[in-house]
């Protein structure tokens, strides 16, 4: 399906439908050219691609290239006091995201054992038991107060942190910086130094770990001495950038939705078995990690459009996701919804390696939080609510909630 539509020149950003809900220039692009042309605001012309087939079928074709050091990287939206990229940039060790097979199979193979279903469920009555713990300390304070602050941030960041063998309390080194590192508008020089600083704090830990290793996937990793310490702190990155990230701001933003979906809210209450395809429901509506990118390493078809070899592909996940050629209804959030299928996790070689362990957290969190505060709501209007929308993950920088007594957490 192909339209006469403007050739965008940016990247739509302004959540101006909603703060659920995609740009309303993403929607028409969908609707109109599902793979589109555009033109960066460097003049490189690439493309966007927003309809849900048209990116799974992209993700699973690996000549639609990860890495970044095969052609200049080109941002699809104004990046001031940031200088136009003159060459591709350097691969960096360990960070398999941005590397395509063997590179990429090598390094993603090592952890493969450490995240299938079996072991994320076998540390489910860990995770609930530091959600629970954190749901004490909330309800300890007097409202209003900040969710993300006090509940949505340090349950992944705890459970990252004993998943990798970091102290906890070296978070606020990881929690800033990656906030840093996530931001649109700093400067090239502060996004380096907030990378610096990560990786140096990743070096150490994992230089450490090698050689004394504990009990913790980080020491298992640097067991194997095929992997240097530059590799393992890369890993290490992905890790705890990923780990802790993704989930607290799917965890305040999910708890937004549900708050501004009272009808939603009260059958999810009503009853706990819901928990799991709400979960679901939840990933596909929000997309929080809405935005990839490809480069293309051949001419290329894809859903009756022809991609030219080094063409940079916008890939946004938030589009596909709310494709009604896909999903029924796509702009309702629907608890009751089959919504497996949804590409919030990505497709094909790259599909997030985490996912059970994002669900598992989710779902505690989400669970515990509606059980123990029963009155639970906003404690300023919705429009008042700082969108991260200034971020390359989507999400609110605070939630101020309010309630007037919890429960014991014993219903």
């Amino acid at each position: 399906m192909s339209e006469t539509v403007p050739t965008p020149r940016v990247l739509p950003t302004e959540r101006d439908a909603g703060p659920f809900d995609p740009p309303r220039d993403i929607t028409r692009m969908r609707e109109a050219r599902p793979v589109c042309p555009m033109v960066f605001p460097d003049g490189h012309e690439g493309w966007i691609v927003t309809g849900y087939e048209a990116v799974r079928q992209l993700m699973a074709d690996t000549r639609f290239s990860s890495r970044q050091d095969i052609g200049i990287l080109h941002v699809p939206f104004e990046t001031p006091g940031m200088p136009t990229p003159t060459e591709p940039s350097p691969q960096e060790p360990g960070l398999f995201i941005a590397m395509d097979p063997p590179d990429h199979t090598r390094l993603r193979r090592k952890l493969t054992g450490a995240f299938t279903v079996k072991r994320m469920k076998q540390l489910e009555e860990r995770i609930i038991e530091i959600a629970e713990r954190q749901l004490d300390e909330l309800a300890r304070l007097a409202p209003p107060v900040d969710l993300v602050k006090e509940f949505a941030l340090p349950v992944p960041s705890l459970v990252i942190c004993e998943l990798l063998g970091a102290p906890y309390e070296d978070r606020e080194t990881f929690q800033v910086n990656s906030a840093k590192f996530l931001e649109k508008d700093v400067t090239i020089d502060e996004k380096i130094a907030a990378y610096t600083a990560l990786m140096t704090y990743l070096t150490e830990l994992v230089t450490r770990k090698r050689a004394t290793p504990g009990d913790d996937l980080l020491s298992d990793l640097a067991r194997h001495d095929d992997l240097t310490i530059e590799e393992l702190a890369g890993i290490g990155f992905l890790l705890l950038f990923a780990g802790h990230e993704t989930t607290a701001n799917m965890l305040a933003l999910g708890t937004f939705a549900l708050l501004e979906h009272p009808e939603q809210l009260a059958e999810l209450r009503a009853d706990p078995e819901l928990f799991p395809g709400a979960v679901e429901e939840l990933l596909r509506y929000l997309s929080i990690a809405d935005t990839f990118y490809r480069y293309a390493t051949e001419d290329i078809e894809l859903c009756g459009e022809i991609i030219p070899k080094g063409s940079t592909v916008v890939v946004s996940l938030l589009a596909a996701n709310r494709d009604p050629r896909r999903f029924d209804k796509p702009d309702v959030l629907d608890i009751h919804r089959k919504a497996r299928g949804h590409m919030t996790f990505g497709h094909g070689i790259h599909q997030c390696l985490g996912q059970q362990l994002a669900r598992i957290e989710m779902r505690a969190g989400f669970a515990g939080l509606l059980r123990r505060f029963p009155t639970l709501k906003l404690a300023i209007p919705a429009d008042e609510v700082r969108l991260k929308t200034d971020m390359n993950i989507y999400g609110v920088h605070a939630l101020p909630v309010t309630w007037t007594e919890p429960s014991d957490g014993t219903a």
